[in-house]
């Protein structure tokens, strides 16, 4: 057999074992023991042990369970709440004004959570019940904040972008400035649509009669600031070098942490536990998989897998532009089985070769496949955001919410034609501040 059909085989295998419902550490793990042992004879297996506890050695990975601590602390908070309110007192008069606030509310309550689904429980326990009770369409007010709450893996500081910077060996505080432009892009786009789809229906909603003044506005801002400013800190200290990503996570997530029982007054033992006992499962769940993704990147090195379809690809000549679009067409399908997390380290030591060989640049690449993921969050069969959605909101179908998001995914899908005409769109800001990647 053919280095070449070994890896569709491999292919093959690792989808079906995924399909079954074998999570996806154990897939990827189990699947590159199998392999190593058929393919060595027993003689490769040696390796799997030191794989996989060696993946976790390195000190980097200590961000991303402290990433996940400040995403956790906030969501358990009233802190979404809080969001929700000040961003709405800014964009009620305009028509639609409660959709337009959830989407800017999910926006910020991103930069705080780096985790989609998180920031759509944290905004959505107070936006959506009242969009439905303001009389919003339930498609436009479901539809709305699950693709409003994908922006979390894209705006900084995202816990997406970390694992990517992980696996890669890419600055942290580079793609998190990569980020940022497309984020807010994509942030106004979302508006401009909901205030399409929604211009001249004001009328038919209710509760929107209420004005706030200025002093209004400001009261809630008070709240925000420390939040908001730990955030943009973390931010900072990564892009300008004074530390390590690992240090600023930690940093961040004590702040955060000190903030939430300081003025949420979440004290009680149980909040604390709660707190600790969520981002631990997430932090876990994520490790096991970077685990599990190293032997499975270490198995296909060891059969020489990545250079064979390298050759492949080469041979073809598909060119720069094409080589993308396959790309494009390989997440999209493997962001609607697979949260974002397993997407980027099941194809990196795949497409990270093939796109710096192309010329692309591993930044750009890192912000157009987390913007195929937003849609993979949203889209069936799994749509992590759609399941969350639903649970806050039993009596919309998923269908509804399915619906209400398709706007939102064409935007989302114009992100990614943007992004490849102009590329720097997500390279221009971190080049600024941090010059170009050595």
């Amino acid at each position: 057999m053919t280095t070449l059909a070994l890896g569709a085989v491999i292919a093959v295998v690792t989808l079906a074992v995924l399909a079954i419902g074998v999570p996806v550490a154990f897939a990827l793990g189990g699947v590159a023991a199998i392999f190593l042992y058929w393919v060595g004879e027993g003689g490769e297996l040696a390796s799997v042990a030191a794989t996989f506890f060696g993946s976790l050695e390195e000190f980097t990975l200590v961000a991303i369970p402290m990433f996940v601590l400040m995403g956790a602390a906030a969501s358990a908070s009233h802190l979404g709440s809080d969001i929700s309110e000040a961003v709405k007192r800014w964009l009620h008069p305009f028509p639609g004004g409660r959709v337009l606030s959830g989407i800017g509310a999910a926006g910020i309550f991103a930069g705080l959570s780096g985790s989609s689904p998180a920031t759509v429980s944290g905004i959505g326990r107070e936006e959506l019940p009242g969009m439905l009770a303001d009389g919003y369409p339930q498609d436009m007010a479901t539809g709305s904040l699950a693709a409003s709450g994908t922006l979390a893996i894209l705006i900084p500081p995202s816990l997406t972008m970390v694992v990517f910077g992980i696996a890669t060996d890419t600055d942290i505080g580079r793609l998190f400035l990569a980020g940022l432009v497309p984020g807010v892009l994509l942030l106004v786009l979302f508006m401009a649509v909901s205030l399409a789809l929604l211009y001249g229906g004001r009328e038919r909603f209710h509760g929107e009669v209420r004005r706030y003044s200025l002093a209004e506005r400001l009261h809630t801002l008070p709240r925000l600031l420390p939040a908001l400013a730990v955030v943009a800190g973390v931010v900072v200290v990564l892009v300008k070098g004074v530390v390590e990503a690992s240090e600023a996570a930690g940093v961040g997530a004590i702040l955060i942490l000190a903030l939430v029982v300081t003025l949420y007054g979440l004290r009680q033992r149980g909040h604390l536990f709660s707190i600790l006992r969520a981002a631990t499962r997430e932090s876990v769940m994520i490790l096991m998989i970077i685990a599990g993704a190293a032997m499975f990147g270490s198995m296909l090195l060891e059969l020489s897998i990545p250079e064979a379809v390298a050759l492949w690809v080469v041979d073809m000549d598909l060119g720069r532009w094409t080589l993308i679009l396959w790309i494009n067409v390989v997440l999209l399908a493997l962001g609607c089985f697979l949260p974002p997390v397993a997407v980027i380290l099941m194809t990196v030591p795949l497409l990270i070769p093939l796109a710096v060989d192309a010329g692309f640049d591993p930044v750009w690449l890192a912000v157009m496949m987390t913007l195929n993921m937003q849609i993979g969050l949203i889209t069936p069969p799994v749509g992590l955001n759609l399941q969350v959605v639903h649970a806050l909101a039993p009596a919309v179908p998923r269908e509804s919410v399915l619906r209400g998001a398709w706007p939102f995914m064409l935007c989302m899908a114009a992100g990614i034609v943007l992004l490849c005409l102009y590329p720097q769109l997500a390279t221009a800001l971190p080049d600024g501040l941090m010059g170009p990647a050595g």
